[in-house]
């Protein structure tokens, strides 16, 4: 199944994909593809119900939303390409490197990417994003961790690296900002989606800055949601992004941060893409 969300902000529908350019509303079966409907059971709702009596519709120039709304926890794992860290110049961590971000920041997968004023550093991050499908807490081993993930979608894990990395403390701080997390188009059910070896790239106005493949995680999937579970309890609808290649625009020789007016293409294979204008 394939997840989606449509409308303008403060009116967003719940939906279902039947094919790339239709749709079909279930909000006569959930109020929205939100914690508290989850935790009620909407996904199996929605999967065990005759659809094809609704009207479907063309989603072309409807406002595509971020496809789960207002997540309890929005997690981040760093430095999780082992490219990535490479061209950070840091060694591949041993364990996670677990940060937040503040779930508010959460937008659409095309709507505008605000740089912070007097911003010179804001950065571009494609990510594969976990969405959790039922309570996990303490679970025993890798094993059990994919039965716990409801599917899989993109963000981008916007970034302004002057908050993050020079400003002392947690990098929630750079990470944080207002629409600093598009994220969609859609959410792929588990069962519909291999994650462990897709093609995740960022292109900006049209120059390729990130192409790589999740074969290159230092910690896989399994691992990220087994070892989250053993200190934080985790929610249906809470999103894990787990990490971003290289090619980020810190890691170029000079930097290539973002500026307003720019085009940031963001995808991955299997889910889409999104497109994104600096304003």
């Amino acid at each position: 199944m394939r997840i989606a969300r449509f409308g303008q902000v403060g009116s967003e529908r719940p939906a279902v994909m039947i094919s790339e350019k239709q749709a079909v509303y279930v909000d006569h079966l959930i109020k929205d593809w939100n914690r508290d409907e989850l935790e009620a059971g909407a996904y199996n709702k929605v999967k065990s119900a005759d659809l094809s009596t609704q009207t479907p519709f063309d989603i072309a120039g409807l406002r595509i939303a971020s496809p789960v709304a207002r997540p309890t926890k929005l997690i981040c794992i760093g430095l999780n390409y082992a490219k990535h860290a490479a061209e950070s110049g840091m060694t591949p961590p041993p364990e996670p490197v677990v940060f937040m971000k503040a779930p508010d920041c959460l937008i659409g997968p095309n709507d505008n990417i605000a740089i912070p004023p007097n911003s010179t550093a804001t950065d571009y991050e494609v990510e594969l994003a976990i969405v959790i499908g039922k309570r996990a807490l303490y679970l025993k081993s890798e094993a059990e961790a994919r039965d716990y993930i409801l599917g899989y979608s993109m963000s981008q894990d916007v970034s302004e690296r002057h908050w993050q990395i020079e400003r002392a403390g947690q990098w929630v701080k750079g990470k944080s900002f207002p629409t600093f997390n598009p994220m969609g188009p859609v959410l792929v059910t588990s069962d519909e989606f291999a994650p462990d070896d897709v093609r995740v790239y960022c292109t900006v106005d049209g120059e390729k800055r990130q192409d790589s493949r999740t074969s290159d995680l230092i910690f896989g999937i399994s691992h990220i949601v087994w070892y989250l579970s053993q200190f934080m309890e985790l929610h249906p609808g809470d999103v894990i992004n787990t990490g971003t290649p290289e090619g980020v625009g810190m890691g170029f020789k000079p930097t290539k941060y973002l500026k307003a007016g720019q085009v940031v293409v963001t995808g991955i294979e299997g889910i889409g893409e999104m497109t994104s204008k600096t304003i």
